[in-house]
């Protein structure tokens, strides 16, 4: 029996309500990999997604979880395509986003402003944990690996610091 197929608005909510795999706390549309839930020039639901960078691990857990949405939302032949121009970059983080990724201790990176040249940050970045900004960089690693390991000398917490792009 075929389930009858969803509103293209309501799989669109599902989609970026989705967690991503390396950072559960932020949904993909907060996130902003996401670019749109529409039908194709042939009809067929088709969801584009713009990875945070090229050979993203995260990305065939991606397309494997929205494409169970779009197959629960009665579009078992909608398809994931990805899209890497204009690329993703930290600027696409909604503000709720980067509210989330705050309060579970990631500092998410200055928003860029414009498409200018990319500023040195003089200020340290914002801790998570007290707000300082005497923050300094611990490691260029992390637990994924679009984040760094920032160091606050103000309450002496790690906390992982979403790499900027």
């Amino acid at each position: 029996m075929r389930v009858p197929a969803r509103p293209v608005s309501e799989i669109r909510t599902l989609v970026e309500a989705l967690p991503d795999p390396e950072l559960p706390v932020i949904g993909l549309g907060d996130l902003g990999v996401i670019r749109s839930v529409a039908p194709g020039a042939d009809g067929v639901l088709e969801v584009e997604v713009t990875p945070t960078y090229l050979g993203c691990p995260a990305l065939p857990a991606i397309v494997s979880a929205i494409q169970q949405v779009l197959t629960a939302g009665g579009h078992p032949d909608g398809r994931v395509r990805q899209v890497l121009t204009p690329p993703w970059t930290t600027d696409r983080i909604t503000a709720a986003g980067r509210d989330k990724l705050a309060a579970h201790g990631i500092a998410p990176p200055a928003p860029a402003h414009g498409d200018g040249p990319v500023l040195v940050q003089l200020a340290g970045v914002l801790c998570p944990h007290c707000g300082s900004r005497a923050t300094r960089p611990h490691s260029t690693f992390g637990p994924a690996r679009c984040q760094s390991i920032m160091r606050c000398t103000a309450c002496h917490e790690l906390f992982p610091h979403l790499t900027a792009l």
